[in-house]
Order: structure tokens, then C-alpha cells, then sequence
């Protein structure tokens, strides 16, 4: 009968253990797949001590249970040896019929996770601790905003959850809340007040030189569309005899790649009805539209209400670039603060004045083309003190009109 194999402490050693000359333990086992996997280990047992300077990636046995609990379950040790980057990849290849704006995402991520070292990590190494640290990291040290953050974790995510729905691990490292490890450092889009609103569109209209977008501007403001459906706008879209416009596309760009989308979601096709302060800005914007020999076209789509100084149709970025420099005008004119107005912020306004107004929720929905009712409630952060006060004394008002009588109660009460 052979003597049992025991390690320098004199310690047994077990089927698959064994101790290398320099002190360290290794298991060898045999994977779901038929492979011959190792790990190793400084320490055998919980107990025992790491060697100065050597990295302690836990007890051999405490490994092994988890090894042998997972091929039990028919999970993937350790993985199955697959990177976070290779995971992600994986993920990404199975996603179709993704917008093009997703798939840029998509290449930011990836082209993150090729240079940083957390990509080239096992995904069974992957604790939920390291990836809170690593989202740390990327704040602290890379100095990433909020939204990036989001961004990236909002692939990893599900990139992980893929992973362990198919038996590849046991539990995914990134479901948590994300505002419990990072700090939320993104700044709020703030509606604008009714004064400053119009104040900025006086002055557009009365400048020489913003006063040609001025109709586009006030548009932005009255009809809450979303940049990318204003640009997208061609004269077919504008019913001028039913006063109505049609919003079933969105102009985009990214990189150098400009093209045609649908509206992010179902509801964002929608038919808006125009106002008579609308109607006449839309009349002034075809009658002054560029006349150009030929039409540029993009991805089917012709005759576009904005054109550039090259006859190419203006995008978002333009007009959000007029908004700042006609704010930057106005403030060193006036030598005050008009805040930041970019074309989401006239969309933000648009719906928070609406919502003061006291329009049905339902309706106010539609016109903003959100899928999510809850996303139109959520402007309601822009109500201030003010709104809140006005609103107060308009239904004590309300209420003291119905009960008017009432009075007389209450006086009679105290002659008794």
C-alpha cells in the first residue's frame, strides 16, 4: 500500500492536491468540458498564513468546495476561463436590430475594455466588490462622468446576467444600485420660467443676426419636439391645411455617419397639432427655405426645412451651438445670467409649462412621444416654490368661492 501524500507540514494531501517545491498548492481537476484545469494557492487551508510578500487569492479547499459545487450544478468554473472583454463581445455579437446610436455605445465600451486591465479579467474572478471598485475607479481615477458610467455598466450588466442565465457562473458581480457606489455628478436639465423664456425669445427676434432662427427656436419651445425630430422635419411632414406635424423619423449623427432613424420608441410617432403662433412660424420658415438645384438626400429622405451654408440639412449640433452663443450674447449685453437653454432644455419647458397649465397627463404624454407615463410625471422636478405657492392660493381660492356661504356660518357660529 503507497504512503498518502502530505504536504510540508506534514498535512495529508487529498485526490487532486499537491504541493510544488517553492510551497505552493495546486488542484488539478477536469472540467465540464473534458479539460484539465489548475488552480493554486498559497494557503491549503483558511488558517494558515500567507508568505510575506505573496498574494493571497484564498484557501485551496475553500476553492475547491466552490469548483466542485459548481460542476455539481453545472456551472462553469471559474468561468470557463472567458475575459469580461470577451463576454461583452459575445453579448454585443447576439444583440440585433440595435439602433446605430446603441452600437456606438456598444464600440465605446468595447474599445474601454480592450486598453483597461478589468477586461482582460476572468469572469469567474469577477466579485461584486471588484466591480463596484472598478465603477469606483473609473470615477475617482479616471475621472468618468455618471452618464459613462451608466453607460458601461448598463452593457456589463446584462452582459453578466447572459452569462449566468447560460451556467457560466453562479451570481452576476453588477447587480446593485448604481447611486450606491458612484456619485450622481450629472447635472439636471432645468426647465427655464416663463419671463426667461420670453426675454430670450425677444431678443432673438430683435437680433440681427439670431433673429433668423428665431422661428426654429420658438417652435423648439412650443411644440417640445426633440431636436433630432425637428431636424429631421421635410416640407411633407408640415400639413399646413390641417395645421398638424407629422414626427415619424429623427435625422442623427454619429462620428461622421449621418442618417435616418426611427423615433426612439413606438410612441414617439405621433401627428402634433399646430398652434396659430406655430402655424405662422411654420409659414415663414417655408417661405424663406433655401431654394437649392438639387435636394440633398438622406437615406430616402428629401426637402428638409433647415439647410446649412453648403446646402446639406442642419443638425442638432448646430442648433445647439446657435442657443449658446445667442445666450452668450444676451448675457454680455445685458451683463446678467440667462442660464444654459440648449434644445432639450426648450423641451423641458415646453412640458413643465404644460404641466402647470394643468394639462391631462395622458394627452401631455402623447405630445412628448414618451412610452413611459413616469417619464412625463418626472417633469414635475422642475416645478419651484413659486409654482407650488401660485398653485396653493389659486385652490384656496377656488374653494372659498364654492363655500361662500359659508362665512356667514362661521360668523353666526362666534355671535353663539
Amino acid at each position: 500500500m503507497s504512503a498518502k501524500r502530505r504536504d510540508s507540514k506534514n498535512r495529508i494531501l487529498k485526490d487532486g492536491e499537491s504541493q510544488r517545491s517553492d510551497g505552493r498548492y495546486v488542484y488539478r481537476y477536469t472540467d465540464g468540458n473534458g479539460k484539465t484545469q489548475s488552480i493554486y494557492s498559497w494557503r491549503l487551508v483558511a488558517t494558515d498564513k500567507v508568505p510575506a510578500g505573496k498574494k493571497d487569492n484564498g484557501a485551496l479547499r475553500d476553492r475547491i468546495k466552490e469548483i466542485q459545487k459548481d460542476l455539481y450544478d453545472y456551472i462553469q468554473p471559474n468561468g470557463g476561463g472567458i475575459t469580461v472583454l470577451q463576454l461583452v463581445k459575445r453579448y454585443i455579437g447576439l444583440k440585433t436590430g440595435v439602433k446605430e446610436s446603441t452600437k456606438s455605445g456598444y464600440r465605446t465600451v468595447i474599445n474601454w475594455l480592450e486598453k483597461d486591465p478589468f477586461g482582460s479579467k476572468k469572469i469567474g474572478e469577477v466579485r461584486t466588490s471588484d466591480a463596484k471598485e472598478w465603477l469606483i475607479y473609473l470615477q475617482q481615477v479616471e475621472k468618468k462622468s455618471y452618464s459613462s458610467i451608466h453607460n458601461i455598466r448598463g452593457v456589463l450588466r446584462p452582459a453578466f446576467q447572459m452569462a449566468m442565465d447560460d451556467d457560466v457562473i453562479r451570481k452576476n458581480p453588477f447587480e446593485f444600485m448604481l447611486a450606491s457606489v458612484v456619485v450622481n455628478d450629472s447635472v439636471t436639465r432645468e426647465a427655464i420660467t416663463r419671463k426667461e423664456e420670453r426675454d430670450f425669445l425677444k431678443f432673438v427676434l430683435n437680433d440681427d443676426h439670431f433673429s433668423k432662427y428665431y422661428e426654429g427656436m420658438y417652435i423648439l419651445f412650443k411644440t417640445g419636439m426633440r431636436i433630432s425630430e425637428f431636424v429631421g422635419l421635410t416640407v411633407k411632414d408640415i400639413d399646413m391645411e390641417n395645421k398638424t406635424i407629422n414626427i415619424d423619423h429623427q435625422l442623427q449623427r454619429v462620428g461622421t455617419k449621418i442618417y435616418i432613424e426611427t423615433p426612439k420608441t413606438d410612441a414617439g410617432k405621433r401627428i402634433i397639432p399646430m398652434t396659430d403662433d406655430v402655424y405662422e412660424c411654420f409659414k415663414i420658415i417655408l417661405e424663406r427655405r433655401k431654394k437649392v438645384k438639387v435636394e440633398p438626400m438622406i437615406d430616402g429622405y428629401r426637402g428638409f426645412l433647415y439647410l446649412d451654408k453648403d446646402g446639406k440639412p442642419m443638425l442638432a449640433l448646430h442648433w445647439e451651438k446657435y442657443f449658446q452663443h445667442a445666450v452668450e450674447k444676451y448675457n454680455k449685453i445685458y451683463c446678467t445670467k440667462m442660464p444654459k437653454i440648449t434644445p432639450h432644455i426648450c423641451r423641458h419647458t415646453y412640458c413643465s409649462n404644460m404641466a402647470k397649465s394643468g394639462m391631462n397627463p395622458k394627452v401631455l404624454q402623447y405630445l412628448m412621444g414618451h412610452s413611459d407615463i413616469s417619464v412625463t410625471l418626472n417633469t414635475y422636478i422642475h416645478l419651484r416654490f413659486e409654482d407650488a405657492k401660485a398653485e396653493l392660493e389659486k385652490m384656496v381660492t377656488a374653494a372659498e368661492q364654492e363655500v361662500r356661504p359659508g362665512k356667514s356660518i362661521i360668523r353666526s357660529a362666534k355671535k353663539k
